[in-house]
Parts: C-alpha cells; sequence; structure tokens
C-alpha cells in the first residue's frame, strides 16, 4: 500500500494532507473539509484515502461482486454503474438500477459537462455579485466614517459657539 501524500484541494489549508477524496466533487479534503463536505453532501461517494487510492480511478464498478467496466450512468441515483448493476436478475447484489432510468456514460458525459459550466457560470455571478455587494459595504462604510467626522466637527463648532455666546452674556451680566 503506497502512503498518501495528497494534500487538500482547498489552497487556503496548504500543505494540509488529505484524508478524503469525493468522486462527485473530484477534491481531496482535509480534517476540516471533510466536516463541512459530509454535513452539506451527504450523499456524495466518498474514499478514505489511508487505503491504496489508486483502486478508485480503476473504472470498474465498486459493488461487491461486480467485475465489470463501468458502462451506465443512473439518473436516480446519479452515479455511474456496470451491467450487472441494471441486469434483471432477482440476486442479491445484481439489479440495483433495474428500475432506474438509465443512459450510457458517453450521452451523459456532454450533459454533465454543460451543466458543470452553468453551475461555473453562475457561481462566477454570484462571485462577481458578492465582490460588487462587498465595495458597495465598503462605500457605505466609508461616506458613514465621513459623515460621522463631519457631525463631530460641526458638534464642536455648535458648542464653541454656544460656549462663546454663553461667554459673550457672562462678561455683558458682569459688565453692569
Amino acid at each position: 500500500m503506497e502512503k498518501n501524500n495528497k494534500f487538500c484541494s482547498f489552497k487556503d489549508h496548504g500543505e494540509t494532507n488529505a484524508i478524503i477524496y469525493c468522486c462527485e466533487c473530484k477534491v481531496y479534503m482535509c480534517n476540516k473539509c471533510e466536516i463541512f463536505h459530509s454535513k452539506l453532501l451527504q450523499n456524495h461517494k466518498t474514499y478514505s484515502l489511508d487505503k491504496d487510492i489508486s483502486e478508485i480511478f480503476t473504472g470498474f464498478c465498486k459493488e461487491e461482486n461486480h467485475f465489470n467496466k463501468l458502462v451506465f450512468f443512473c439518473k436516480n441515483h446519479n452515479q455511474l454503474c456496470c451491467a450487472e448493476c441494471i441486469v434483471n436478475i432477482e440476486k442479491k447484489e445484481f439489479g440495483k438500477h433495474k428500475n432506474c432510468k438509465l443512459c450510457l456514460i458517453e450521452d451523459i458525459k456532454d450533459e454533465k459537462k454543460n451543466k458543470l459550466k452553468d453551475n461555473i457560470k453562475v457561481l462566477e455571478e454570484i462571485s462577481n455579485s458578492l465582490k460588487d455587494s462587498i465595495n458597495d459595504l465598503k462605500n457605505i462604510f466609508e461616506k458613514i466614517n465621513e459623515d460621522k467626522e463631519e457631525l463631530k466637527t460641526n458638534i464642536q463648532k455648535l458648542f464653541t459657539k454656544i460656549r462663546n455666546e454663553l461667554n459673550n452674556r457672562e462678561t455683558f451680566y458682569w459688565s453692569w
């Protein structure tokens, strides 16, 4: 068994060792990332990296007693499957996807790519919107600070004016 030399895919975690690989997200995760991922995306298929990770990428079905290449995509379960997964046989380890909506991997590949591209565009738009909102908030904060300073100056001027007026009255009354 090879030692795991994979690092977390999240760039802010630097060279933190990955402990999990998510097949759906195609990312390696450290302990911190895995905690959030498992809460948010509970149905994703993950592999612990404490074993030889090369077996994850074989292209063969991971179901018990299935030794076939992955050829089909199950739309109901959003996962790849082999011929034994869809065969219509009443046996425990066969036919898990026999009643599901299936297609060939090649047929779904472009659809998934396009969906991923669409999701990336949406995320970029959200990111840009967040950047704009952050800039707007910064401008509002700066304006508030400017207004605060102007208000302080006006209060000081008013206080000085009131103090001067009181001093003038006091001088006037004492001069009688």
